[in-house]
């Protein structure tokens, strides 16, 4: 099964564009969120969780999610998924935006971001 990753992480681009498909977004965290979700009502499925790791969703601005590369049919678990991880990302916003980090913080979340989805291609998919 062939593979989209979908991100807004310029590390995600550098480490595996030679690898694999890689949808760049100048996004915020929901905006790729709901790129994902517009992306399964096309037909594509969830291969990683939308909320993968320990880092809140009001703490990071970035995110990495990976779905299949075919379309099929519309596939409701993947949808209920991201649909739930859209939910809980608004209300962690709203409770707490995501602050106005620093370069170097900025970088470290990326670093994070690639070293979860590097897991996942390593060990799962």
């Amino acid at each position: 099964m062939g593979k989209i990753i979908v991100t807004n992480n310029p590390l995600i681009g550098e480490r595996f564009a030679a690898l694999y498909e890689i949808e760049f977004y100048d996004k915020d965290y929901i905006g790729i969120l709901e790129t994902v979700r517009d992306k399964i009502h096309l037909g594509h499925e969830l291969l990683s969780h939308p909320l993968a790791g320990s880092i809140k969703p009001n703490e990071t601005p970035y995110r990495t999610v990976i779905i299949s590369k075919d379309k099929k049919q519309l596939d409701m678990n993947s949808l209920t998924l991201i649909e739930s991880a859209i939910v809980t990302t608004r209300k962690f916003i709203s409770n707490r935006p995501t602050p106005d980090w620093n370069n170097v913080a900025l970088f470290d979340f990326q670093t994070v971001d690639l070293s979860l989805i590097e897991n996942v291609l390593n060990n799962v998919i």
